[in-house]
């Protein structure tokens, strides 16, 4: 790989000033939502600051939806305008305004509930003080500076791989877009450009210990998204520089945890320890609640029962259950029961049990995770019905997004039940001799 686009805090400042100028001359404000939907570009990260550098909040979703998922989420998001997949629109003209110097808001990014229904998690207008406070825990907890190059391996839809590519422009770094996830091309990307800096879900990883790989310029590789096999995370802390692998627990709501490799190799299977400023304390149910500062703040975009739900005064949970040791040491003892979590990315079954059982010839259906050694859990679904499974996995393929699609569907003459109706999605695996796999 001899090129591919970088993007400089020097040089994108010119378009975010461009971009922010175009927004307003659309007669956009602080506290208005900009819907994007466009791949990893240099005009993507350009428009995402010079939006969240004058207050305007950018809702950034999948490029790759379905067209009607994107329909229901867009007129959920209520923007004041809709870029599409072409926020490079915002910069043709030559008119700049003045931006802050940190971001006065959090992009808008909508996250699956456990009803399947996707919620928007939003923090509104920051005051200054507060827009200080969070730019400033994120470049001081990951150390990002100018000298940084950061590697972008994650789709820049998700809020984690955002996060780390816009505070790396802010605290003066660059970054580089090698495109969608190739483990060869990001293989030659990390040992021909030297990166200092990367975040990737343990897929990747994965896929990236089977190259051949120059690791040696990371200061940090940053995972999370899903947990990572102990025997990966090994290999990963011995091929990379000491001290250079770290990990962190968190949510597109709030982060929790963050995990340096000593902590790890003390107690390996954890998650770390409360990031600076938060504290983590369980209920009775060993659901996970965390003391968030204010700047960490958010609500649930129109959702005020949701929103009631998460929080508990200063304390809010996303539902994780697990348990915090003696020493402050997190661990995870399960995910929600539902939740699948396969590339890094969050699959509600509800969600695609909506579309298989859509489907004329599916009565009904129940979806699941089994574990994979590749995506970490791979989704499954068992189905009653005359369906034949190649035609209802096109089905699917039509109406998922990618993660989201069932990658084995099963007929069965019937579900296994609780004795009050419900589904045993838990018993699955062994009804159909996954467990054995």
């Amino acid at each position: 790989m001899t090129d591919l686009p970088r993007v400089t805090a020097e040089g994108s400042e010119r378009d975010q000033r461009r971009a922010a100028a175009a927004l307003a001359a659309a007669g956009l404000r602080p506290g208005d939502r900009l819907l994007v939907s466009a791949t990893a570009s240099p005009a993507l990260l350009a428009v995402v600051l010079g939006a969240l550098r004058t207050g305007i909040v950018p809702v950034v979703l999948d490029p790759g939806l379905p067209a009607a998922e994107r329909a229901a989420l867009a007129e959920d998001a209520d923007p004041a305008l809709d870029v599409g997949s072409a926020p490079e629109r915002l910069l043709a003209g030559t008119d700049e305004v003045e931006l802050a110097d940190v971001p006065l808001a959090r992009p808008m990014h909508y996250t699956s509930g456990t009803t399947g229904r996707r919620k928007g998690v939003w923090s509104g207008v920051l005051t200054e003080d507060d827009a200080r406070a969070l730019a400033t825990e994120e470049i001081e907890l990951w150390g990002f500076g100018p000298a940084d190059r950061h590697l972008v391996l994650s789709p820049l839809h998700h809020s984690a791989p955002l996060r780390f590519a816009v505070h790396t422009l802010l605290a003066g770094g660059e970054v580089l877009l090698p495109g969608p996830f190739d483990a060869a091309r990001a293989a030659s990307a990390i040992s021909t450009h030297r990166p200092t800096t990367t975040f990737c879900v343990p897929t990747h990883l994965q896929r990236l210990l089977g190259q051949d790989v120059d690791w040696s310029s990371f200061r940090r590789l940053v995972h999370a998204g899903a947990p990572c096999p102990a025997p990966v995370k090994r290999a990963v802390l011995a091929a990379l520089p000491e001290g250079s692998v770290w990990e962190f627990y968190g949510s597109t709501e709030a982060q929790f945890t963050v995990c340096s490799p000593e902590d790890w190799l003390a107690h390996p299977g954890s998650v770390g320890r409360a990031r600076p400023g938060r504290r983590l304390e369980t209920d009775a149910r060993g659901q996970l609640w965390c003391a968030v500062p204010p700047w960490a703040r958010f609500e649930y975009w129109r959702a005020p029962e949701k929103t009631a739900a998460a929080w508990r005064g200063e304390l809010v949970t996303v539902g994780d259950l697990g348990r915090v040791d003696d020493d402050g040491v997190v661990w995870l003892d399960g995910r929600r029961e539902d939740l699948v979590i396969s590339g890094g990315v969050n699959v509600y079954p509800a969600e695609v049990e909506a579309v298989l059982d859509a489907h004329p010839d599916v009565v009904e259906s129940a979806v699941f995770g089994v574990p994979d050694e590749e995506w970490g859990q791979r989704v499954v679904a068992a189905y009653v019905g005359t369906a034949d499974p190649a035609e209802l996995g096109a089905w699917a393929r039509e109406r998922l997004a990618a993660a989201k699609r069932p990658k084995e569907l099963h007929p069965l003459a019937e579900l296994p039940r609780t004795s009050t109706g419900k589904v045993r999605r838990l018993d699955l695996p062994e009804v159909l001799g996954l467990d054995r796999a």
